[in-house]
């Protein structure tokens, strides 16, 4: 914007100079604006006097631009485009179809749900960005409790009564069986296959859910594995059962890691078992756009058993 001094500028006053610089004709531009000609005169002159420069050469034959005024056109035309751009924005961000929502989620959350809630949202919700918080169920509960998350993507119970959660997903436990083992050419297996056979198990501290979920699966059938290790991850787990550790039991999700020396296998008597994903919120927690984003979670299953 060289050629002017450019200050704090009514959009009034540009609104007028952009009219009269395309009627080039006083009378012509004051009809257009709804206005009388002196008061549009004395916006110009205003203008002029903010910008230090004259905009336009006034004579008996008409009205022209002077250079400056001429630079400056095209700066005010994107001037009052993005005054009417940040207008509309303004006027969708209470209906939520515009903003951000910070959106923590687990790892396994990233297999494949994730994938499919960025699809749905980029599809149903262009006008709002999805900030991504890799982050284990308890700490999504923190961040959510201290009113620094929007939403989470969690393992059940949500805990608090600030929180507020529903179901969205629910996915089979599968048997991961290494290739190698006679377990592994059958259709389906049964819980009862697990017993005292070597397991790789879900860390009781670094992933409860799935450690309980998989310890009451083998209490509801009474058996007895014979725990190898412990880990807190699925791929973790996926890797030691390729390198022969033992068996485990992991969610439906964990397909979509086509780990080598692994096959995955249904468990035909774990159907009263599943993996489940809430969604959770604090509702006092004022967020357009993550009250529409949660309206299509709660309206489309994204996976199910």
């Amino acid at each position: 914007m060289a050629g002017y001094a450019l200050g704090v500028l009514s959009l009034e006053l540009v609104q007028s100079f952009v009219t009269v610089a395309e009627e080039l004709n006083f009378g012509r531009a004051a009809e257009r604006l709804n206005v009388t000609q002196p008061p549009l005169s004395r916006r110009i002159q205003q203008l002029e006097r903010d910008l230090g420069v004259e905009l336009f050469v006034r004579s008996h034959r008409g009205v022209t631009l002077t250079p400056a005024g001429e630079a400056f056109l095209g700066d005010a035309r994107r001037l009052l485009a993005l005054a009417e751009e940040a207008r509309a924005t303004v006027r969708r961000v209470p209906g939520g179809e515009v903003g951000t929502v910070s959106v923590g989620f687990t790892a396994a959350t990233a297999y494949e749900f994730l994938a499919d809630l960025l699809r749905l949202a980029a599809d149903r919700l262009p006008g709002v960005q999805l900030v991504l918080r890799e982050m284990v169920t308890g700490a999504q509960l923190q961040a959510l409790h201290q009113n620094s998350l929007d939403l989470g993507l969690i393992r059940p119970p949500a805990r608090g009564s600030d929180l507020t959660s529903l179901p969205v997903a629910s996915e089979p436990m599968l048997a991961a069986v290494p290739s190698g083992c006679e377990l592994a050419g059958s259709a389906e297996l049964s819980v009862r296959d697990f017993d005292g056979r070597p397991l790789v198990m879900f860390d009781p501290a670094g992933a409860r859910y799935f450690h309980d979920l998989a310890l009451a699966a083998f209490r509801s059938a009474g058996v007895t594995p014979e725990i190898r290790q412990y880990v807190t991850q699925i791929h973790t787990a996926l890797a030691l059962v390729g390198a022969e550790v033992g068996l485990a039991l992991v969610p439906q999700a964990a397909r979509a890691l086509r780990f080598e020396g692994v096959t995955l296998l249904p468990v035909g008597d774990l159907a009263g078992f599943p993996a489940e994903l809430e969604v959770c919120w604090r509702p006092d927690r004022i967020n357009p756009a993550r009250d529409r984003l949660i309206a299509l979670l709660t309206d489309r299953v994204l996976f199910t058993d």
